[in-house]
C-alpha cells in the first residue's frame, strides 16, 4: 500500500553526566580532581533519500532514538559522544509538529539533510570546578535532558502540473501515453492508489513534470472516499489539467464534473482553486462529430469566460495530445519557476526554549474564584499548541501538569468549579 503520511515519536540522545573523581597515585598526595566531561547525546537527523518514494519504513516503526552520551570517566576521560539517528524520507516530505499540525521542516529543494532535534550537551567533570577556595569539588554538571517530540510526516509529491478528475476518465490511460510513466490501467473506479509521476517531454521545450492523482469524489476534502487521502499532493503543483470523460461513458456531465471538482479544491485549499487551469475533453473517439462538437461547444461557452481553456483529446488514440501539452507548457512558462517550498512555521528551538520561561499565578480581584496564568510561558505555549484538535487539547492538559501550573494553582487556593483564564481563554478546573 502506498504510505504518505506517518506519525512518528523522536527523541534525541541525553548529554552523559561529568565524572566525579580524583587523582589517586603512587607518591602524589592530594591528588586534585580529575573527573571528566560527558559525551554530547546524538542528533535526531532526517535526511532526502532519492531512492524511495513512500513512508512505508515508518507505518510499522513508530519511535525513533538516538544514542545518549557517555559518563565522563577518571583521569579526564571524556564520555564518548552518542551516535546520531538518520532517518531516511523521499523528497517532497513534509515534517511538521503532531499536536500544532505546523510545518517544521520540507524537505524539498536545497534541504537535502536537517537536524531537527539536538542531542543534549555533556556535563562538565568536576576537574573544571577547582578553585583556589574549593580545591577538592565532589560535584560535576549532570548533561542536559535529551529531546522528545511526535511529529507527523507527510509526503506531497513534487510535480508542476497535477492531472486530476474522477475515477475512469482515462488520467492513467493519458499518463502512460505522453510519459515515461508505467501506471496499472483498468476499467473500475480507484485503480490508481498512490500518485503517479511522469516527464513530458517536447521538443524544443524544457518539459515538465506531471502528477496523475487518484480519482476524486465528491465530499473528498471532508475525508470521503481516497481521493481526500492524495489531495495533498497537488498542492507542490504550479498548474492543472481536467480530465473529463466528454462521452459520459459512466452517465455523468463534463460540465457538472468541472464544477464539483473545483469545489472539492476550493473546499480543500482555495488558493489551489485559483492556480492556472486546463480542460482536457478525453474519450473524444468514442464520440460521432456532431456529438463531439456539441460537448466541446458546451465546456468552451461554460469556462471559456473564466479564462479556462479547453482541449479535446483521446488518451487512446493519442488525438489532441500534443496541442494540449504545448499549451500548457506555454502556460507553466510564464508563471515563476520556483518550487513551491513549505516555510517552516514552528521552531523546536523556541519551544524547549520556553520550559525555562516565567509564568505567574494569581486570583482574579474582581472575582476570588478566577485564577489568572500569565507570562512568557503561557504565550509561547499557545502559539503553538492548537486547542481546537484533540491532539493540541492532550498536550495543553499534559502541558499545564508537566510546568508545574496545576501544582501551583493549587497551592494558591484554587477549588474545583473555579476558572482559570490565560490571554483570552477560560476554563473550569476540575481534579
Amino acid at each position: 500500500m502506498f504510505a504518505d503520511r506517518a506519525k512518528i515519536i523522536i527523541k534525541s540522545g541525553k548529554g552523559g553526566d561529568g565524572h566525579v573523581s580524583f587523582r589517586r597515585e603512587k607518591y602524589v598526595a592530594a591528588g586534585g580532581p580529575d573527573g571528566g566531561d560527558g559525551g554530547c547525546g546524538g542528533d535526531v537527523i532526517f535526511e532526502v533519500d532519492p531512492g524511495m518514494n513512500t513512508l512505508g519504513e515508518y507505518r510499522h516503526n513508530r519511535k525513533y532514538a538516538a544514542q545518549n552520551g557517555e559518563e565522563g570517566g577518571k583521569r579526564r576521560c571524556h564520555g564518548k559522544d552518542g551516535q546520531d539517528v538518520v532517518l531516511k524520507v523521499p523528497e517532497g516530505t513534509v515534517i511538521k509538529e503532531a499536536a500544532s499540525g505546523k510545518v517544521i521542516a520540507d524537505m524539498s529543494g536545497d534541504n537535502r539533510r536537517r537536524v531537527i532535534l539536538k542531542g543534549g550537551r555533556g556535563g562538565k567533570g568536576n576537574m573544571h570546578y577547582a578553585t583556589a577556595t574549593m580545591q577538592v569539588p565532589k560535584y560535576a554538571q549532570p548533561g542536559q535532558p535529551a529531546q522528545e517530540l511526535e511529529v507527523q510526516l507527510e509526503l506531497k509529491v513534487i510535480a508542476d502540473v497535477g492531472l486530476v478528475g474522477f475515477p475512469n476518465v482515462g488520467k492513467s490511460t493519458l499518463l502512460s501515453r505522453v510519459s515515461n510513466a508505467d501506471p496499472k490501467i483498468a476499467n473500475y473506479h480507484f485503480t490508481t492508489l498512490s500518485p503517479n509521476l511522469g516527464v513530458v517531454d517536447l521538443e524544443g521545450c524544457s518539459g515538465f513534470v506531471i502528477a496523475d492523482i487518484p480519482g476524486l469524489i465528491e465530499g473528498a476534502s471532508e475525508g470521503a472516499g481516497l481521493g481526500f487521502e492524495f489531495l495533498r499532493h497537488i498542492e507542490r503543483t504550479r498548474m492543472l489539467i481536467h480530465l473529463v470523460d466528454a462521452a459520459s461513458v459512466e452517465g455523468r456531465d463534463p460540465v457538472e464534473d468541472v464544477h464539483k471538482i473545483n469545489q472539492e479544491l476550493q473546499s480543500y485549499n482555495a488558493e489551489i482553486a485559483e492556480r492556472p487551469q486546463v480542460i482536457a475533453a478525453n474519450k473524444m473517439d468514442a464520440l460521432s462529430e456532431e456529438e463531439a462538437q456539441s460537448v466541446i461547444r458546451r465546456l468552451k461557452q461554460e469556462f471559456e469566460p473564466q479564462g479556462i481553456s479547453v482541449f479535446p483529446i483521446s488518451a487512446v488514440s493519442g488525438a489532441g495530445i500534443r496541442e494540449l501539452f504545448y499549451y500548457v507548457q506555454q502556460e507553466l512558462d510564464k508563471l515563476p519557476g520556483d518550487k513551491i517550498i513549505f516555510e517552516p512555521e514552528f521552531s523546536v528551538e523556541d519551544m524547549l526554549a520556553g520550559e525555562n520561561l516565567p509564568y505567574t499565578v494569581s486570583v482574579s480581584e474582581e472575582d476570588p474564584h478566577t485564577y489568572i496564568v500569565e507570562g512568557p510561558k503561557i504565550e509561547k505555549m499557545l502559539g503553538y499548541t492548537n486547542l481546537d484538535s484533540e491532539k493540541g487539547f492532550a498536550f495543553f492538559q499534559k502541558f499545564l501538569d508537566t510546568s508545574g501550573i496545576l501544582k501551583d494553582l493549587e497551592e494558591a487556593g484554587i477549588q474545583e468549579g473555579d476558572t482559570v483564564r490565560m490571554y483570552g481563554l477560560a476554563f473550569d478546573y476540575y481534579k
